[in-house]
């Protein structure tokens, strides 16, 4: 059932005079539901959401939230479904995906610039520069945009773009290390950080050297049925969701601890979760150095989407490249920030 199907039962139910949840004389309202959708295997770009939730800012913000694990199914295919209220997602597959027709709206910035970047193996001395990629083997996730993406950075440096991909998901960082794949993709705080600690000798190109503008690595996004819909419901949980990720910043070991608890089974090297959180941190990433939080910069939203219009990134919903530019405007929407 919907939130807003939930609304009007309940109020169906008050209008009839019948209980809803009925004890001795009393009525007792459901506490209203969201689902967020993650888009990876937990991690630290995630620790707000643990953290909004088991300190009790959804709970005080009249919530009941449910975090979805990750699956083989995208977190904006399931937003833009409505399997799921909310997800977590990468700024091009937001854009890539409400292009070719999704109903997604970013509404959260979890990530405040890049921390993205083309990996391989230090040990690799013939790859000098991105045209050097040029025929080797990548490891990839499955999303349409990466191919397009490091094809443009390569060509951006002299090469032609052409490269073998090998879809592997969670399991090409693996590769990597074993020498099964040539080149992968990785979060510079999470996959970079575990990399370090295991004494893994890589070398990486960043996005923004090869014409790539800076952007939020990582949002949070919704649809605009469910925006639409259910707008209290929609800043209550941006709102406390907001004081998750400006609690784990000012108390980064508690905010550990609380994501660990939340995840034994998954997470079990509290080394990689503290240095990890660190580099986020340090390097203004959950919380810029103008001190924003959650919020999306216009300017920065827009510069990505021109630069996908015009590298011949987006497509439409039958797989053509756009040759009108989109109104990016309509792709994010700082409003349920208050």
């Amino acid at each position: 059932m919907t939130d807003l199907t939930r609304r009007q039962a309940l109020l169906l139910t008050l209008a009839s005079g019948l209980p809803l949840i009925a004890g001795s004389s009393r009525v007792f309202a459901a506490t209203p539901k969201v689902t967020v959708a993650l888009d990876w295997t937990v991690n630290t770009n995630h620790i707000g959401l643990f953290v909004a939730r088991d300190k009790g800012f959804y709970r005080e913000a009249g919530l009941e939230v449910d975090i979805l694990p990750y699956s083989d199914t995208g977190a904006g295919t399931l937003v833009a479904n409505r399997v799921a209220d909310f997800g977590i997602n990468g700024t091009i597959s937001l854009f890539t995906q409400k292009t070719a027709g999704a109903d997604l709206k970013a509404v959260y910035a979890v990530v405040q610039s890049e921390t993205g970047r083309v990996v391989f193996n230090a040990a690799r001395g013939e790859i000098k520069s991105p045209k050097d990629l040029d025929g080797l083997t990548y490891g990839g996730f499955g999303s349409a945009w990466e191919n397009a993406l490091i094809s443009t950075i390569i060509r951006r440096d002299g090469g032609k773009g052409n490269f073998e991909t090998v879809t592997l998901g969670t399991s090409a960082y693996d590769a990597l290390a074993n020498g099964s794949v040539d080149f992968t993709l990785e979060v510079s705080t999470w996959e970079g950080v575990e990399a370090e600690l295991k004494g893994i000798k890589q070398r990486s190109f960043v996005y923004a050297d090869y014409g790539v503008p800076d952007e939020h690595t990582t949002l949070i996004s919704s649809s605009e049925a469910y925006l639409q819909a259910n707008p209290a419901l929609a800043s209550a949980f941006i709102q406390a969701t907001r004081r998750g990720y400006q609690f784990t910043v000012d108390h980064p070991k508690e905010a550990a601890a609380l994501l660990i608890a939340a995840n034994k089974d998954a997470l079990t090297n509290p080394a990689l979760i503290d240095a990890s959180l660190k580099a986020l941190i340090d390097g203004h990433y959950l919380r810029a150095e103008n001190g924003a939080i959650g919020t999306m910069d216009p300017a920065k939203m827009e510069a990505i989407g021109d630069y996908l219009f015009k590298a011949g990134i987006l497509r439409d919903a039958d797989g053509k490249i756009l040759t009108q530019r989109p109104d990016f405007t309509k792709y994010f929407s700082n409003s349920t920030l208050g």
